[in-house]
Parts: C-alpha cells; structure tokens; sequence
C-alpha cells in the first residue's frame, strides 16, 4: 500500500494543475470518489439536495474553493479549506501561516459550547419579584430543559444555568430578559436553544405574571469564545526593501489605528472575516450567525475596535493574538446536508466543534496578519493586483491563453481597467 504523506506544506502546490492539486490532497486524506467529486463541484450540490435546504430553488450557486497551506494549530498541521471569491486572501493566509510556522504555529484554544437562549417577557407589573420568583425556579426549569434533547443529554450537553435580566431603558417600558445557558456540544446548537426557549416558555409566563414574547437564541456568543495567539520571529519579517524592524513597527502602528478608530476598525475586523468566514462557509456552517457575533463582540465594551492585537515581545519578535465568539458546528444542518462542506470537514480531520473553532480563529489571524503587512509595506493593492487583472481580462472576453497574456499587460501598465482591457483585445484582433 502506498505510504500517505502528511503535513500542510506543499511546495508549489499554487503552480500545479487542478487534478494535480487534487491528487496531492488524495495524499494527505484518503477520499472517497464523491469527496474527491464534491470538491471539484461536480456534482457537488444536487438540486434534489438544495430543494431541501431552502425554498424557491432554481438552482445552485458556485463560489471558488482554495486550500490554505502551512497551517499549523497547537502542534498538528491542519490542511484548511476556504471559500472566497476575493483574490490574496488564499495566498495572504497561506504565506503568513508559513511565517508563523517558523515561530512554532498557531496556539488556539475555545471555551466550552455554550451558547444563549433569550426569552423576552412582557406585561409585568413588577418586574423585581418576577425576576426572583423565576431565579428560585432555576433548578425546576433546568430540569425540564434537559429532557428537550436526548442525544444532546446522552453527550453530556444541555443546560448550564439560568440568567435573568431587567432592561429598564427600553422603548416600550421595562421587561424581563431570561438567558438559558446551553451547552450544545458539537452543533451550532440554534435548533435546540430555539427548541429549548420554546419549551420553557409558559412555566416562564406563570412565574413572572407576565407574556413571554420573544424566544430565540443570540448570536452574541460570548461565552463560547475562540482564540488564537502567535509569534512571526523578527528574521522572518524582512523583505525586498523593508527591514524586519520596519514591517514588524509598521504592522503595529497599523494595528494601533485599528484599535483606536471605529472607521478603520471595521475594514480591520473585515479582513479577519475574510478569513474566519471563508472556512465557515467551506464547512457548511452560518457566516452571519459567525459574523454577527464577531462585530458585537468588537463593541462589547461600548465602543467598537479591534478583535485583535499585535506587539512585540522581549526578543523583539511580532506577536499576535485574536479572541471572538465560534459559534460553529461539525454536526447538524449543512455541514451534513451539502457533499463539498462534509468533503472539507475530512479534508481539515477536526473531530470536534472546538477543533474547528481553534483552525478557524487561526486562520482569521494568519489573514489579518497578511493584510497588516500588505497595508505597512507596499500597500494593498500590489498583492490584489495580478489575480484582480485575471478576473478583469475575464470580464473583458479574454479566453484561454489571451486571459494571462492580458493580465500582465494590465498589470506592466498599472491600469486594471475593463475598458482598457477591451481596448487591448481589440488592438489584438486588427
């Protein structure tokens, strides 16, 4: 039998043909003849599938999946999928992964999968004495609430406690709040918080007086919380022109506006996202749901900033760290219904719901890092340059050989432009 190799690098894998690509995974992870289909898309996700999913299905939508190299998450190399259709992102996480590498890898952890179910009621006449009649019904409500879901009892996940809030400032007068902390294992976990606050909901009513009105999970998962530190060493920070002293203080001036300014926070936080959602969407999971939580997340303390944070330590290396809520799920939903997310799920070999949250915040960081360098260095634009002049020649008409031919063109000429595009197609075809 043929010894399989193992380990995320692949050197010059980004210069092989696809089926070649495809064969170095088939290396590394033994996959079926419908993983190895469902990555190249075809079939990929049948519309018998997709009429399952969602309503009003016409069709499927197909989006470019990568695999991001050199990753390397608390010792163990990890071969990590990403669906974007942004250029550089691929590479930038891939190239800084390596980087990173050189200082041991990516430290991740994530807290216990807890997750919050919210259940608003209305109508109380005093709030107070219902917030207390519902706190000395806890272990009576909690009881009930771990008969919802038998696997998830049987996994050693259910309930955790019981939170009960009053929002006084509120439009419509004061209510009450009533926060059940859930443990949902290896799932995203909507289907049983929703179910769960459901459930709860009359015995809620009876104790408080009042009309339970909202009943549904949050996506401000902060109690299930993922984190990723690392350290680049300062040799490895040097290039062309641009010292290792100089890439490692700008990438920190940068990251300091980031966390100092709401306006430049956001587009900061957005290139993390670009990482963080494109394994999330590889991997069946809910990029709103991940999204939502991270932005709250950022403005947690009243006002928004940086999910991460750079530095340097006594040796004078960059380090770096990002902690945001992974609310993501290896069972359950997509990440079982479409062939292409469960292909990826092996192709990464996560076991577990925090595996995958420790991989993705990892690569969340590794892609902040990149765009931190390109913003310090030579600016953003040049790494986008050569793959946004591919998608430009495309738009222009270019096929086959024509389509590299013009991107360089484009890109000598430092306009990547479709009118100028077409103007060079057209001198090409007199």
């Amino acid at each position: 039998m043929e010894e399989r190799q193992q380990g995320s690098r692949i050197s010059g894998f980004y210069k092989l043909h696809i089926e070649d690509r495809l064969n170095e995974l088939n290396q590394r992870v033994e996959l079926s003849v419908e993983e190895f289909a469902a990555l190249r898309g075809s079939p990929g996700l049948r519309l018998d599938q997709a009429e399952h999913m969602i309503e009003n299905v016409v069709g499927t939508y197909a989006l470019p999946l990568g695999i991001a190299l050199n990753f390397q998450v608390n010792g163990q190399d990890v071969l990590v999928p990403m669906v974007i259709e942004e250029p550089s992102v691929v590479a930038g996480a891939s190239f800084m992964a390596k980087l990173v590498r050189a200082g041991g890898g990516f430290s991740a952890s994530a807290t216990p999968p807890e997750m919050i179910a919210q259940m608003q009621i209305l109508d109380v006449a005093d709030p107070p004495s219902a917030r207390l009649a519902i706190l000395e019904a806890r272990q009576e409500l909690l009881a009930e609430a771990l008969e919802i879901d038998p696997v998830l009892k049987k996994l050693g996940g259910g309930p955790r406690d019981l939170e009960v809030r009053i929002i006084e400032a509120s439009p419509i007068g004061p209510f009450l709040v009533v926060h059940l902390i859930f443990d949902v294992r290896d799932a995203m976990g909507a289907n049983a918080l929703n179910t769960a606050a459901e459930r709860l909901a009359p015995r809620l009513a009876e104790l408080s007086k009042g009309r339970v009105h909202l009943r549904i999970l949050s996506n401000l998962a902060d109690r299930r919380v993922a984190r990723a530190r690392c350290t680049v060493p300062l040799d490895e920070l040097a290039f062309e022109d641009f010292s290792a002293q100089e890439v490692r203080d700008g990438i920190i001036a940068a990251w300091a506006f980031a966390a100092a300014d709401p306006y430049r926070a956001a587009t900061h936080n957005k290139g993390i996202m670009n990482g963080v959602d494109a394994v999330v969407i590889a991997t069946g999971n809910d990029w709103r749901a991940v999204e939502a939580g991270a932005h709250a997340y950022a403005a947690r303390n009243g006002r928004y900033t940086s999910l991460s944070a750079w530095g340097k330590d006594d040796q004078g290396n960059l380090v770096g760290s990002l902690e945001m809520p992974m609310a993501v799920g290896i069972v359950g939903g997509a990440t079982r219904v479409h062939p292409a997310a469960r292909a990826n799920l092996k192709l990464m070999g996560v076991e577990s719901a925090a595996r995958l949250a420790e991989v993705i915040v990892s690569v969340g960081l590794a892609q902040n890092l990149a765009a931190l360098r390109a913003l310090a260095t030579e600016g953003i634009q040049r790494g986008h340059m050569g793959l946004h002049a591919r998608q430009v020649a495309i738009a222009a008409g270019a096929q086959g050989e024509q389509i590299e031919r013009l991107a360089e063109q484009l890109v000598n000429e430092k306009v990547i432009r479709i009118d100028r595009a077409q103007e060079i197609l057209k001198s090409w075809q007199r």
